[in-house]
């Protein structure tokens, strides 16, 4: 038997490991070479030319686009940066066309990026438009103007490739990118970019602040909320644009939506993130550019983008804000403080007569409440744990002091909000207690103190009689 299941777990191993190691030969059969140290070193240095000015500009173009994203998701118009990017296509296609049949240089890049600009504008105008004259939905309006303009940008493209007075072979360049191809004077436009956008989000910090949280708000304080709007659709535009040229018109919106989302799983409050945006889209841009440049073969648009992905997941799982593990570790402790609670209260309806003198078991426990034996047995060993009763050899339970205080205090609490749901929410007595379950374990002390305001005979040390100890006669008065 023994020798089957090790059988069985060598195969289950091999099945698991085949993918990778069939990776291994194809890129060893292939020439993906991995990087010498002297490789790695030279890089990291950015002792060559092209290195520093590809490594350099997309880590500014990374930079920029997690400022202006942030705003974007936040303002909710995270999708429409996608839409930009391919409503650019068009315009880079009808630039060429237009430019070779004048006789000038189709492939000047500042004509391309001008047409790009214009026609990314177009777009966004497009998408206002049906959003603010018909009934259509943002979602519907954003897939429209992204598949129209982008099957337009793939006709003009055609085109373009079949003409006699221009040679359309690089146009294609700017769907995938072409990072490894970066300029001297493509770095020096992102920087430009990067600073503006920088400047930019600084100046209109507390009016883009105010649009992406409340646009209902400023509109009704007199800011103008359109023109703000038209400011920030701007700068995703020009970030846009220049990004066309490192990851591409498809992948560039990865650089404005994925640095702000990661950032947001570490922080609530704005400033933090903005910085945090800015160092993820930075840092994304910087490692993915490193391995391409570390390994040719590796197209440096891709990798970018799932380097930002990388640390996506990673804060996804690690965010000190938002993070799964820590939301886990939040409820695994909130789950085990409700456990503990209504240990202790339903220990305290028991006894309340003598609280410190009584001693109950298990079994008086397990008709208080939906408790399994063992769920109870757990919830009693926590309690032991932590100070709040002591089992006796013969099996019976006693509170301690500290967990006379501690049981006090939560039915007080349960008591004090019982009180104010039939006095003020109108609850009968009967379906009144479900109601305060459920909220008094989250009861600080200053709802406590505002309860105690509203219920002035409540608001004694002693401990508040339980509602449910009323006659029917007198629950309906």
């Amino acid at each position: 038997m023994r020798q089957r299941s090790t059988v069985g777990g060598a195969y289950l191993l091999t099945l698991l490991l085949a993918p990778a190691l069939a990776w291994a030969a194809d890129a060893h059969d292939h020439g993906l070479d991995w990087p010498s140290l002297m490789d790695f070193l030279r890089v990291l240095t950015l002792q060559d030319y092209n290195t520093r000015v590809v490594i350099i500009g997309t880590s500014l173009l990374g930079l920029a686009a997690g400022l202006i994203g942030t705003f974007l998701l936040l303002r909710k118009r995270a999708l429409l940066s996608d839409t930009l990017s391919h409503a650019t296509l068009p315009g880079i296609a009808l630039t060429f066309i237009i430019v070779s049949a004048l006789g000038g240089d189709g492939k000047n890049l500042l004509f391309l990026i001008g047409g790009a600009a214009l026609f990314a504008l177009l777009g966004t105008g497009s998408v206002i438009l049906i959003q603010r004259f018909s009934r259509l939905k943002d979602d519907a309006a954003l897939g429209i103007v992204l598949s129209v303009y982008f099957g337009l940008g793939i006709a003009l493209l055609g085109l373009a490739t079949r003409m006699n007075t221009g040679n359309a072979a690089g146009l294609s360049a700017f769907i995938y990118g072409k990072t490894a191809s970066m300029l001297l004077f493509d770095a020096l436009l992102i920087a430009w970019t990067a600073l503006a956008a920088a400047i930019c989000s600084l100046l209109f910090y507390k009016e883009f602040t105010l649009i992406s949280f409340d646009a209902s708000y400023a509109a009704g304080q007199g800011w103008p909320v359109v023109r703000l709007d038209f400011v920030m659709m701007t700068l995703a535009v020009v970030v846009t644009v220049v990004g066309l040229q490192a990851v591409g018109l498809i992948l560039v919106v990865a650089l404005l939506i994925i640095p702000p989302a990661a950032a947001r799983f570490w922080t609530y409050r704005l400033r933090p993130m903005l910085l945090l945006s800015a160092l993820f889209g930075a840092l994304s841009c910087y490692l993915g550019a490193t391995m391409s440049a570390l390994m040719a073969k590796l197209p440096a648009g891709a990798v970018i983008v799932l380097t930002a992905g990388a640390i996506f997941v990673i804060s996804l799982l690690f965010g000190s804000a938002r993070g799964l593990l820590r939301i886990l570790l939040e409820r695994r402790a909130m789950a085990r403080k409700i456990g503990r609670e209504n240990l202790l209260r339903s220990f305290f309806e028991l006894t309340e007569a003598d609280l410190a003198g009584a001693a109950i078991r298990l079994d008086d426990l397990l008709k208080q409440r939906a408790w399994s034996p063992g769920q109870l047995d757990r919830l009693v060993s926590l309690a032991d744990r932590e100070g709040l009763l002591n089992r006796a050899a013969d099996g019976t339970l006693r509170l301690t002091e500290r967990g006379i205080q501690t049981a006090t205090r939560v039915v007080r609490n349960h008591r004090l909000w019982e009180a104010y749901l039939i006095t003020h929410a109108d609850i009968a007595t009967s379906q009144v207690d479900w109601g305060a379950d459920e909220i008094e374990h989250i009861l600080d002390g200053e709802i406590v103190r505002e309860l105690e305001r509203l219920l002035p005979e409540a608001d004694q040390p002693a401990m508040p009689a339980s509602p449910h100890a009323l006659t029917p006669a007198a629950e309906m008065e």
